[in-house]
């Protein structure tokens, strides 16, 4: 058996997939940042964010599915294969239910927390009115994903977010270029290619594993000893994505509070490091299906030869994109906005694209084997420790450094989670 060879065969459909997901929200910057001002980009920055904090913290969906599917692939439980996505995607569209009615409380409380100025705030609350009525579709795909990875097959999410961010790009082009529309026209095309995506996954998951049907039984689909199970390990998920949300928050409420200058360059800056997450993510995924499934069959030699080799791989990457950003991260900014005075500002902070994925590569790659562990105390353990470290370094360091204070703090960030990992993997 070579692992290589399953690795890459999981991480390189995941790669393709993940990476529609930065090119998108640099699509969207980049046409906001063509319609003359920074008012536009800090509104798509903090629209995104609010919705970036609601799906991170609902994240469990995904990474729940995902690490208890492969373990009972593993396993050779079919049955209680099929039951996971019953589960999973029944509790998302409740979920998404409970997000559109408390939408305005929701909507009010975090652009109080975040503070942005009069112009941002009302083009951010138009990006927000339009983009909730998505909650089914989001939350719903995030079920499907996790199962589709779970199940080792990481072929169906590229298909479906190629094809669902080719309908946003799309979209979104027509309704701001040919229909005069601005911050509307790009939620809307997002709300649009949201339920499309489903509706493609669901169809093409049917028609690959709608013979699983006869596995089905509902006598156990809501099991005590199930759900006991599904809820300790999406209760540790949703307390570990909490204080990534307290700390993804933070940081761009710390942007606003500077000014829509100063906004602008941190999220076209957190566009590199979001563009190397989501390509570490691919072999996230390849360890979570791997391992999972390993960890599921009790086959503990091909358990630990495959965390060694995804490690190959995530240094490998490290090293590609320090290189990268290194050599042409200047470029990049020029790509995505045209605005003379974020450009010279942003110049004096880009160091940090190259610093960050070596702080943070081994945070990835130990999240996708824990997630495939359902280890995930030790992921809220990190978590935690992580978060603590980036609030303490940036209340020592902002005074005098600024917002480089603030790069300082989320750099110590990402490196703690790798680092406490580490320490905690005992398979």
């Amino acid at each position: 058996m070579n692992i290589h060879r399953d690795i890459l065969r999981i991480a390189i459909p995941a790669i393709v997939s993940n990476i529609t997901v930065p090119l998108l929200g640099l699509i969207d910057v980049a046409i906001v940042g063509h319609l003359g001002s920074a008012a536009y980009i800090g509104a798509i920055a903090i629209g995104g964010m609010i919705f970036n904090v609601i799906y991170w913290i609902f994240g469990f969906l995904r990474m729940g599915t995902s690490g208890l599917t492969s373990q009972s692939l593993g396993g050779r439980d079919l049955a209680e294969c099929v039951r996971l996505f019953i589960r999973s995607f029944g509790i998302g569209i409740a979920v998404a239910a409970m997000l559109m009615v408390l939408q305005v409380p929701i909507r009010t409380l975090a652009l109080l927390v975040m503070r942005p100025t009069a112009e941002v705030a009302a083009l951010a609350t138009t990006y927000f009115n339009i983009c909730i009525w998505g909650a089914p579709a989001m939350l719903g795909s995030f079920a499907v994903t996790g199962w589709f990875i779970g199940m080792q097959n990481s072929r169906i999410p590229m298909i479906v977010a190629i094809s669902q961010n080719v309908i946003n790009i799309i979209a979104s082009l027509l309704l701001v270029f040919s229909f005069g529309m601005k911050v509307e026209g790009v939620a809307l095309g997002t709300l649009i290619a949201q339920y499309g995506g489903l509706l493609i996954a669901l169809v093409l998951g049917w028609r690959h594993y709608g013979r699983l049907r006869v596995h089905y039984t509902s006598s156990r689909l809501w099991e005590r000893s199930s759900m006991l199970l599904f809820l300790r390990v999406n209760r540790d998920i949703f307390l570990r994505t909490l204080c990534l949300v307290s700390v993804m928050l933070f940081f761009t409420s710390a942007g606003s509070w500077q000014g829509e200058q100063m906004l602008a360059v941190n999220t076209l800056l957190m566009q590199l490091y979001l563009f190397f997450s989501y390509f570490m993510d691919g072999f996230a995924y390849a360890g979570e299906a791997l391992c999972g499934k390993w960890y599921g069959a009790r086959n503990t030699a091909m358990l630990n030869a495959t965390v060694r080799s995804v490690f190959v791989w995530g240094a490998a990457m490290m090293l590609l994109f320090t290189l990268v950003y290194a050599a042409g991260g200047n470029l990049f900014l020029r790509m995505l906005t045209d605005e003379a005075g974020v450009l010279s500002l942003a110049g004096g902070y880009l160091f940090w694209s190259v610093i960050l994925p070596v702080a943070g590569m081994a945070a990835f790659v130990w999240d996708g084997i824990f997630i495939g562990l359902t280890a995930t105390r030790s992921m809220l353990i990190s978590m935690f420790a992580a978060a603590a470290s980036f609030f303490a370094v940036y209340h020592l360091a902002m005074p005098a450094m600024g917002n480089h204070g603030l790069w300082l703090a989320f750099a110590v960030f990402v490196f703690m989670r790798g680092a406490v990992l580490t320490l905690l993997y005992r398979f």
